[in-house]
């Protein structure tokens, strides 16, 4: 028994020592440009042997494989590399350069000038349709949100985005690629327009407040690119009641969820808060309108989309307001307006082609008639009517090069019909804009990528074409912390508002450079962009006649010898993550600009630009009491006003000066009763919303008598307004989004 126990023992050692001696080593260090990488995977292929790098990238495992191989190293960052060995009875020792896996998650995205909220993974800063209404002072309006972001400036008196020290009217919204002509309310002097279109239709936006995309032109300063949802989770009924409104909407989607169809009608009229609250304004006939709209929706067998949305809507007014001329106790103005709009867009991919068609029309009335009152006795109206149609056309087909190079190309129509009558104007004004553009996105690698674009228009109306760079970089410094550089140019047909004489013109033209310094972590984000716009033939303009006893120039452009400048840097931070169940975002701009254009005398700080513009938005949601509230303030320095009048044939200044500092402090709450519960039949939302609760006396600017000795203040038509309302949907429960977006 001894004896067999030992020469087991012998025979195992011996088998221990045959196998020790056969065994190989096999180290070595894997790069990638110069530097170890760490956790790469190292196997022989087709065997069980291999290891994982270290920290420093060096790796070493033992085989008693003998012969040809291949080793192998993978690694989710880098492209796979194999390398042929020969083993034998020595050991081996390598170095293995890698070379990095193009992703188009990990690559680095270009965001100069840009604020997305379309996709989530490439966003600057979210701007979700919640996000919208429930930044208290918005009033649920997108133009009103992007007031809270950098680089757009509240300008109370009128509608549009005012960027970066450019006009309302140098900034265009597009919906589904297609231009958005008149995308805000009629309005009339004093008092701005409000959005015409339902928040909830978007699913996303990107904001571009400078250097934007060559699929996009007509636009000095910036553009805002809406996407509209594509099929709705589930078929829903809503309901809305305030004091202000009513409005009642459904969504039909089929249960394979291929097609979806649905509608909504509203109507509002301001008199129940007018006979309640105490309002700046005299409303002789409180604001008041009716909207409706239908959508369809189809996805078609081959992966196709085809959407359709239609809306249509009318609005009126009176307001009776002192009047600056001595002569008169008042000045009347009363509007109606209409206005349709209507959009087809297409979407289908083949192969590794993506095509875009997109088609709009829009048609919009504005019939306003001005008067003025002494002794109670209205002199006879003068009438202001203006109506214009509108179409566009879009065509995008896109290619994917590789993971993440993309190269797109198309062309768009834009045509316009305009008729204006007043006094003793009468104009017919038409114009077609003809464009071809191409971009691409280029990426170099995960840490640097370029977006190289061009566009190119010409206009009937003007006979004359242009031709528009545009180029964009990006580079990752380190994980979380990217940079951005842009340039482009950008022109502009001048307003159709100041056509009114046979005066050759041109385009007007701006030149963007922007850099940016961004850092994007889990829940956080914050970035930093300084930037400068040079302008070039802007358009000057002379009085032709006025509006008897409103002191409302009608105003012709003579010649495009205008110029100027912005330029300014910005910081924005939004943190998700520090206070549990808390969202807030800070924003800061500063803005240094000039300008010498329309009627100016010469190059002065625009009316409609402030230097210093603070916002900060704070969102709170209690889960347990179903209760959320929402707190935004802003700040602008005081704008810069001006009396300018014709003297001799020349523009002199009679009156100037500077607005006091405008501020605002907004509250909401809202209280979501059925949040939690499963068998709920209606997701209920009660709203109660305080916009600039302290009630300070802002003053958007002055209005001037025709001699410049008298002067009102414009001012808006409530210090402080309150809203109060109450939203039912039947078969959508939206309890997760509302806790999620801190409702």
């Amino acid at each position: 028994m001894k004896t067999f126990s030992l020469r087991l023992l012998l025979f195992s050692l011996t088998f221990l020592f045959i196998s020790a001696s056969s065994q190989i080593t096999i180290s070595g260090k894997v790069n990638y440009k110069n530097k170890g990488i760490p956790q790469v995977n190292i196997t022989l292929k087709d065997t069980y042997d291999g290891t994982t790098s270290d920290s420093e990238g060096n790796f070493s495992f033992e085989t008693t494989e003998k012969g040809n191989h291949i080793l192998q190293f993978t690694h989710e960052k880098y492209v796979d590399n194999e390398k042929n060995i020969q083993i034998e009875n020595k050991e081996i020792t390598l170095t293995i350069d890698l070379k990095e896996q193009i992703s188009e998650i990990d690559a680095v995205v270009i965001t100069a000038g840009s604020i997305e909220a379309s996709d989530k993974n490439r966003a600057t800063a979210l701007l979700s349709p919640l996000d919208i209404y429930t930044t208290a002072g918005a009033d649920g309006q997108v133009s009103s949100a992007l007031n809270f972001l950098p680089g757009v400036q509240k300008v109370g008196e009128t509608e549009g985005l005012f960027i970066r020290g450019g006009t309302g009217s140098e900034a265009k919204i597009f919906m589904d690629g297609s231009l958005i002509n008149n995308y805000f309310s009629n309005s009339v002097p004093g008092i701005a327009g409000r959005d015409r279109f339902n928040t909830s239709l978007f699913k996303g936006n990107i904001f571009s407040s400078g250097g934007y995309s060559a699929l996009y032109g007509q636009a000095l300063s910036g553009a805002l690119m809406l996407e509209s949802v594509d099929l709705p989770d589930r078929s829903s009924y809503d309901f809305g009641v305030a004091p202000l409104f009513l409005n009642a909407s459904f969504q039909k989607v089929n249960d394979e969820k291929t097609y979806s169809y649905g509608a909504s009608a509203g109507y509002s009229n301001l008199k129940p808060m007018q006979d309640v609250f105490r309002f700046n304004t005299n409303f002789n006939e409180p604001p008041n309108g009716f909207n409706g709209d239908a959508n369809f929706r189809i996805k078609t067998k081959s992966g196709g989309f085809i959407k359709y949305y239609g809306m249509y809507n009318t609005d009126a007014m009176g307001v009776k307001m002192p009047s600056v001329e001595p002569e008169f106790e008042n000045s009347l103005v009363n509007l109606k307006g209409k206005n349709t709009f209507q959009t087809l867009s297409y979407r289908q991919k083949f192969g590794r082609y993506m095509l875009n068609l997109g088609t709009s029309y829009s048609f919009n009335l504005s019939d306003l008639h001005f008067a003025t009152e002494s002794n109670s006795l209205q002199s006879s109206k003068t009438r202001l009517l203006n109506d214009g149609n509108y179409l566009n056309f879009k065509a995008v087909l896109e290619r994917k090069i590789n993971r993440i190079s993309t190269i797109r190309g198309g062309f768009e129509l834009n045509y316009a019909k305009e008729e204006l009558s007043v006094a003793e104007i009468n104009k017919n004004y038409s114009d077609l804009i003809s464009s071809a553009f191409v971009e691409t996105d280029l990426g170099f690698s995960n840490r640097f990528s370029a977006k190289v674009g061009a566009r190119a228009e010409y206009s009937s109306f003007l006979k004359a074409g242009n031709f528009a760079p545009r180029l964009a970089i990006a580079y990752r410094l380190a994980k979380d912390w990217t940079t951005s550089l842009a340039y482009g140019i950008f022109h502009q047909n001048p307003e159709s508002k100041y056509i009114n004489s046979p005066s050759k013109l041109d385009f007007q033209q701006s030149q963007h450079y922007i850099f940016q310094l961004q850092r994007n972590t889990d829940r956080r984000s914050l970035r930093l962009e300084v930037f400068y716009k040079k302008y070039d033939d802007l358009i000057k303009v002379q009085n032709i006649t006025n509006i008897p006893g409103q002191n409302q120039p009608i105003q012709t452009a003579i010649n495009n010898n205008g110029n100027g400048f912005a330029k300014g840097a910005e910081f924005f931070f939004r943190d998700k993550k520090t206070f549990k169940n808390i969202d807030y975002w800070i924003s800061y701009s500063y803005l240094d600009s000039k300008r010498d254009f329309l009627n100016y005398p010469m190059s002065l700080k625009p009316g409609f630009a402030s230097e210093h513009t603070v916002s900060v938005v704070a969102k709170r949601f209690f889960p347990k009491l179903k209760f959320g509230t929402n707190l935004s303030f802003n700040y602008a320095k005081g704008r810069p006003y001006y009396d300018i009048a014709s003297n001799n044939g020349e523009n002199i200044i009679r009156n100037e000066g500077r607005l006091k500092d405008f501020s605002s402090l907004n509250l909401s709450f809202n209280y979501l009763p059925n949040i939690g519960k499963k068998d709920a039949k209606a997701f209920t939302i009660f709203v109660v919303s305080l916009s600039n609760v302290l009630g300070r006396n802002n003053i958007y600017g002055y209005n001037f008598s025709s001699n410049g000795n008298f002067k009102s203040a414009v001012v808006p038509p409530i210090n402080t307004f309150v809203f109060v309302g109450m939203f039912i949907s039947f078969g959508v429960d939206k309890s997760e989004n509302a806790i999620n977006n801190n409702l």
